[in-house]
């Protein structure tokens, strides 16, 4: 085992209670707030571990601005309203998002900013790039408060933990992370029980062979049924970017990357960024049992380009240096291309009932 502290705690925990669930071992190792992944190191970034669109071109902050600006004109322009960014990583989309809305200079002042973020050193980062518009700052989805709202979420989804449950001769059994002879962490398959079984989505609770492994995320569940409840109390929408399946799909998704390279997801708790492809299906179904609208998902590359990304592009390069050209290009082509970020990443909106989203009018 790895001598890291989070690791440790993570033995310890299991040697006190028994094997945890991959959604508590997730936790530990992505928020545990002495040890975390999260609470030691900002992972975005060419000497982080990954790279997210906001990173990659600011055309993607401005065109959900853009698209922020359009759905609260269909809300009926509150004012105020509350603009959310759930996981705002280093703060690049909300400022790009931010002075693309000040072109608008009514939304813009009606605009309430509130950062659900739970790493301190993405908040610490968040601080220093937003210094001149003074966010709220929240630790929880929870804690947002009530009034017409604005919500976006790139990358989000997929870092939330996840369970995964096995198809067993009878029932199915949740798989398990335990400690090994020989001191490993080690994924283990607890007992078959009914009780597994009922948190099985319908759609693969009997239709699948032994061995299959199915994925749910209560916390993704959580949020879509929340903000479906919300929507239908108050004027609002929601904007999710992420990888992910649709419809649900069985198996095992789960992964860790290190330096931009995939891992182990068990060999170094702490020093890796977990996360899971987001069943998009079922986080819809939730929303709209919430009571909310629901739209898409639609390729990254579709929403991008019926908000005008090519369009911004060109007007961006007519003032750029010929680097500044040749970085813009390649950024806008990366969100773009379908072998790409294209349509690997998905957008599904969520909305009051009525109210059809820009870029998603023809996917109810």
């Amino acid at each position: 085992m790895s001598s890291d502290p989070i690791s440790r705690k993570i033995a310890r925990r299991i040697g006190a209670e028994g094997p945890l669930s991959i959604a508590a071992f997730m936790a530990m190792a992505l928020h545990d707030p002495q040890d975390g992944y999260y609470a030691r190191r900002s992972p975005i970034g060419a000497q982080g571990d990954f790279v997210t669109a906001p990173e990659i071109s600011q055309v993607f902050g401005e065109l959900i601005g853009l698209w922020c600006a359009l759905m609260w004109q269909r809300l009926g322009e509150p004012d105020p309203i509350i603009l959310a960014e759930l996981g705002p990583g280093r703060g690049v989309l909300i400022e790009d998002l931010l002075r693309a809305a000040a072109v608008i200079p009514t939304f813009h002042r009606a605009l309430r900013l509130h950062l659900v973020e739970a790493s301190p050193a993405l908040r610490a980062e968040q601080e220093t790039r937003l210094a001149g518009v003074r966010p709220v700052w929240l630790s929880r989805f929870e804690d947002l408060p009530e009034g017409p709202m604005l919500l976006v979420a790139n990358e989000f989804l997929d870092a939330l933990p996840i369970r995964q449950f096995v198809r067993g001769r009878a029932e199915w059994s949740e798989r398990m992370v335990a400690v090994d002879d020989d001191n490993r962490l080690v994924l283990v398959e607890g007992p078959e029980s009914p009780a597994a079984s009922l948190l099985i989505p319908a759609v693969h609770r009997d239709s699948v062979r032994p061995g299959t492994v199915v994925e749910i995320c209560p916390a993704a569940l959580a949020i879509a049924s929340g903000l479906g409840a919300r929507f239908t109390r108050r004027p609002g929408a929601a904007l999710f970017v992420d990888y992910g399946y649709f419809p649900s799909t069985p198996g095992s998704t789960l992964r860790a990357l290190h330096r931009h390279c995939p891992v182990s997801v068990l060999a170094a708790p702490g020093t890796a960024d977990l996360s899971a492809h987001v069943d998009f299906s079922a986080f819809a179904e939730a929303a709209h049992g919430g009571g909310a609208a629901t739209w898409g998902p639609v390729p990254q590359r579709r929403l991008l380009t019926a908000l005008g990304a090519e369009q911004r592009a060109v007007i961006l390069s007519a003032r750029a240096t010929p680097r500044q050209r040749q970085a813009l290009d390649a950024g806008v082509r990366r969100l773009l291309d379908p072998d790409q970020m294209g349509t690997l990443f998905q957008a599904i909106a969520l909305t009051s009932p009525g109210m059809p989203p820009p870029g998603f009018e023809a996917d109810p």
